[in-house]
């Protein structure tokens, strides 16, 4: 079952990373499997002035960033409210440490004004620890990057 947009707007709310380091601004679709959400790179983010001068382009460490915090932690939050029967109050203590990448691809350049939708599939979510394939595309639906992450949920001290 989709998640609403009740429940859509708590996980976003929820997601613990805080502007200038947050690169997740809308959850479109959420369910037990998936989820889909987007960021749109501003051309003053703070990263384009050193990458590159005259010729911005986002960086692959930011997109891997943007791809966790939309596959790993967002849809973390939610199956851990869902399927853990966690709390709202319990989810909000949750921290997600980023714990793998594996066979991450750059497959084009990200540059300043774009949306890129970011899609998540959960290969696996036990234990607190989930493991996603996350995609970015951009409007063109060409995907951007690509790779297998995991991630496992701890609580804030």
């Amino acid at each position: 079952m989709a998640a609403d947009d009740a429940m859509r707007a708590l996980i976003l709310k929820t997601v613990p990373q805080e502007p200038p380091f947050r690169f997740i601004e809308e959850i479109m679709e959420m369910d037990g499997e998936c989820i889909t959400g987007a960021y749109r790179f501003r051309r003053d983010e703070y990263f384009y002035r050193g990458h590159f001068p005259g010729r911005p382009v986002t960086p692959g460490v930011i997109l891997i960033e943007a791809m966790a915090q939309t596959g790993i932690v967002a849809h973390g939050l939610y199956l851990s409210l869902i399927k853990t029967g966690a709390s709202v109050t319990e989810v909000k203590k949750i921290t997600t440490l980023f714990t793998y990448a594996e066979e991450v691809e750059f497959l084009g350049i990200v540059v300043p004004g774009e949306q890129i939708v970011f899609r998540g599939r959960k290969v696996y979510f036990r234990q607190g620890s989930l493991k996603a394939a996350v995609t970015g595309e951009p409007e063109d639906g060409e995907v951007v990057c690509r790779g297998g992450l995991a991630g496992k949920g701890v609580l804030a001290g």
